[in-house]
């Protein structure tokens, strides 16, 4: 059983509310929910805090995503009290700052992870805010058991990829041509301006393709798509 995980809240530090605000008529959020919604997989749950259950409430009804809240700071624990109440065997954890997240590269990440039969997957070199990250459920419930670091905690899966010797890691780069160090995660007013400039030149009423934004990045950013170094993975 497959399930996409996705996380959100309202009360961001750095641009409250970033959730709600408006891309192409539709709040940033929904447009998360609404590609991942393409991704094959037999639950979408939007996971969140109790602070955010009354604003998301409707946006999880509207794009089909059950929606569960748990502990507001402690992310790893959200998770794994949402895999309790989903027993899903392999999640795919998003994060709702990106409204550019990709189902195409998604639907492959899953593919491959199961493939390698891996803990952890992700693609590097995708622009940032385009992946996702595949994990095994049993793996999850043994960093939120063994973790003692905070940095863990709060960015769910750091104890699975730093500790090599006890998972199987699944960390490619993704083609060539999806690669680019640009950003589409959405954490600032700046972030935020730049995404919407990208969503008034691709946006055509349903989730952009990946290769309509790559399109433009060449375009707009005489970007080649054939950069190999300096990545970070796609997930913010």
């Amino acid at each position: 059983m497959t399930g996409v995980f996705l996380q959100a809240r309202m009360d961001s530090s750095r641009l409250p509310g970033k959730a709600l605000l408006r891309l192409a008529g539709k709040p940033l959020l929904l447009h998360a929910m609404e590609s991942l919604k393409k991704v094959k997989a037999d639950i979408h749950v939007l996971v969140t805090e109790e602070g955010s259950v009354q604003a998301f409430r409707p946006l999880a009804r509207e794009a089909g995503f059950e929606l569960f809240a748990g502990d507001k700071l402690n992310v790893l624990r959200r998770f794994c009290d949402a895999l309790t109440f989903f027993p899903v065997d392999t999640l795919i954890r998003a994060t709702g700052d990106n409204p550019l997240v990709s189902w195409e590269m998604a639907s492959r990440l899953i593919e491959e992870h199961k493939n390698m039969d891996a803990d952890y997957s992700g693609f590097f070199g995708l622009p940032l805010g385009c992946g996702v990250e595949a994990v095994r459920r049993e793996c999850l419930l043994r960093a939120e058991r063994e973790t003692g670091e905070p940095y863990d905690r709060e960015h769910v899966t750091p104890y699975l990829y730093k500790n090599p010797g006890l998972f199987a890691l699944h960390r490619p780069l993704a083609p060539a041509a999806f690669r680019s160090s640009f950003s589409v995660s959405v954490d600032t007013q700046e972030d935020f301006d730049r995404v919407a400039a990208v969503f008034a030149a691709i946006y055509r009423g349903g989730p952009p393709a990946l290769d309509d934004l790559m399109g433009w990045l060449r375009g707009e950013n005489g970007e080649s798509g054939e950069k190999s170094g300096g990545f970070q993975e796609a997930i913010a």
